[in-house]
């Protein structure tokens, strides 16, 4: 079993690599957790059977050969004393305590090539690596500012020329003023899976992966240099409805403490509004149903065959058999999801009360699986999976177009992260830069806004073309109304978080180590300079307090911690 195991494992690894251009990390122990989706997907993505088959033969032949040289009569009929068998078992246990305490697989990462340090890794030490740092401890790993300083640096740059600060001491509440008279339309957000700023033509595709999104966009105000915090699902799901720079380790989504948080939930309630998130596949992947529900969200979701009833403080509908056409492992078709986001509002325009809905797509994904007669394409490829994602999108927007609510609802559309995340260095700023725009908004003609911000910032500055005041406890800024000293996007993966400032990447590493870059951004290259004092203080001062005020209860809505 355990040279089965040991097989499996390095035939998986070369799945995992080609999909995240990594050795095994946090996610590979994420998705542990979630065996049914991650065996599904194997199954869907790759020849099982051929694959179990191949590592049978070898188990077989490892077996045979072991067998031949006599190994298991070696050492099943061995006479050696207690205390000779001692002395092999000690040596062993003590590189084994050593390798434990001693020696960190971040000590690989001595090339300027992120591939070169991945592959200078032993994919089964990462996993267990990864295991053991989840959770990283910000005072502990980076470097650090006192409290004090934190809070009167960011109490500053956080600040907007229509915000008021609302409480002293260390925290980011204000009063956040627009002028005018506020709207209240419906909002749908579409949280588009893993669909990168290169698969559109506004930004150099020539392939025309993407024609439905990028026709919308020149309709919308569109932000054209919009950056999203992380890779990943969660962290996407993390900037945008906490509005928060991603701090080390695991997405909040799925850490200990994480309800009854100050959310963009909260500000829609404030207004009035109903609160969905709706998802194709089981919200129990990746712990969304908890964050949300939690939350105050009311949930729409698919139940897997093998997942126990939960108890939830929202209301939670299921999406029927009789609703899909097609699923794969991790959820129904982004078709299907679309209409049932259709059904929804409907019901929703009904009771007279603004809804905001809240939809996470998932065709993008491996296995790039999708129903068949959609789009002139069959075979599963990534670039199949955005064309079928498209023409999912165009076929949502025709038949909403029809509905007595469309006029009256806004849609805001971005990306949760690009597809592709590797790259010539540790952290890859073109590989964070994702379509954003805001559509159908009253007497807002379409527009492209071009200054640098973050995942963060896009319902700040929804809030702030609806006219809306209200109190606020959220690290995102109104774009519209940034001044240029106010541009900055957060980009972070796993260890490493940074503040991009123009052309300048401030990154912030473990062992108390920092790195100042020149971004190219036409060729998409770093170069290290000399860090600028000021610009390091700052960086910290966002990172550093957005892990506090999570971990000590500043983010809660109650002041109870």
């Amino acid at each position: 079993m355990f040279l089965f195991v040991i097989i499996f494992s390095f035939l998986a690894e070369i799945s995992f690599w080609q999909e995240y251009q990594r050795r095994y990390n946090f996610i590979a122990v994420d998705y542990l957790l979630y065996t049914y989706e991650v065996i599904e997907n194997i199954h869907q993505s790759f020849p099982l059977p051929l694959l179990l088959g191949i590592i049978i033969i070898i188990l077989f032949l490892s077996i045979r050969s072991a067998k031949k040289k006599n190994a298991y009569k070696h050492t099943f009929e061995n006479s050696d004393t207690f205390k000779r068998k001692l002395i092999p078992s000690t040596i062993v246990l003590t590189v084994l305590a050593l390798f434990h305490f001693n020696i960190n697989n971040s000590q690989t990462e001595i090339f300027n090539n992120i591939n070169e340090n991945e592959l200078a890794k032993s994919g089964t030490y990462s996993f267990f690596a990864a295991y053991k740092s989840n959770e990283l401890n910000f005072k502990e790993f980076y470097p650090t500012n006192t409290s004090d300083e934190n809070f009167s640096i960011l109490r500053n740059v956080i600040l907007s020329e229509n915000d008021s600060l609302t409480k002293s001491g260390k925290n980011i509440k204000r009063f956040t003023k627009n002028e005018g008279e506020e709207q209240k339309p419906n909002v749908i957000f579409i949280f588009l899976e893993s669909l990168d700023a290169r698969f559109m033509k506004r930004f150099g595709d020539k392939k025309i992966w993407a024609t439905a999104i990028d026709s919308l966009a020149r309709e919308s105000v569109f932000f054209t240099n919009l950056y999203a915090t992380g890779t990943r699902t969660i962290r996407g799901i993390e900037a945008v409805s906490l509005a928060i720079p991603p701090t080390p380790g695991r997405s909040i989504v799925k850490r200990k403490n994480n309800q009854n948080l100050f959310t963009i939930g909260k500000v829609f309630k404030e207004k009035g509004y109903t609160r969905t998130f709706m998802y194709g596949g089981d919200g129990h992947f990746d712990n969304m149903t908890n964050y949300f529900s939690y939350n105050d969200f009311d949930i729409i979701d698919r139940k897997k065959p093998h997942r126990l009833k939960e108890n939830l403080p929202t209301k939670r509908t299921r999406i029927e058999d009789h609703e899909v056409t097609f699923e794969n492992a991790w959820a129904t078709c982004d078709g299907d999801i679309y209409n049932k986001l259709l059904k929804t509002a409907d019901k929703q325009h009904k009771t007279k009360q603004p809804f905001f809905n809240f939809v996470m797509t998932s065709s993008n994904h491996q296995p790039y699986s999708f129903p068949k007669g959609v789009i002139d394409a069959d075979k599963k490829t990534r670039e199949n999976a955005v064309k079928y994602s498209d023409k999912a999108f165009e076929q949502f927007f025709k038949k909403a177009v029809n509905k007595p609510w469309f006029n009256n609802t806004v849609f805001v559309v971005m990306s949760d992260h690009c597809a592709y995340s590797a790259g010539r260095t540790e952290i890859n700023v073109k590989s964070h830069h994702i379509p954003a725009y805001i559509f159908n908004l009253k007497d807002k003609a379409p527009q492209e806004i071009d200054k640098l911000s973050s995942q963060i910032d896009i319902f700040p500055t929804l809030f702030g073309f609806l006219n809306w005041s209200y109190n606020t406890n959220l690290f995102g800024k109104d774009i519209s109304k940034m001044a240029p000293k106010d541009e900055r996007a957060f980009i972070g993966n796993h260890r490493k978080v940074g503040l991009l400032k123009t052309n300048k990447l401030l990154v912030l590493e473990t062992q108390k180590k920092h790195a100042a870059y020149l971004w190219n951004k036409e060729e998409n290259k770093l170069t290290p300079t000399k860090t600028d004092s000021i610009f390091l203080k700052e960086s910290i001062s966002y990172y550093q307090s957005a892990y506090e005020l999570f971990k000590n209860g500043g983010l809660k809505i109650s002041s109870k911690k």
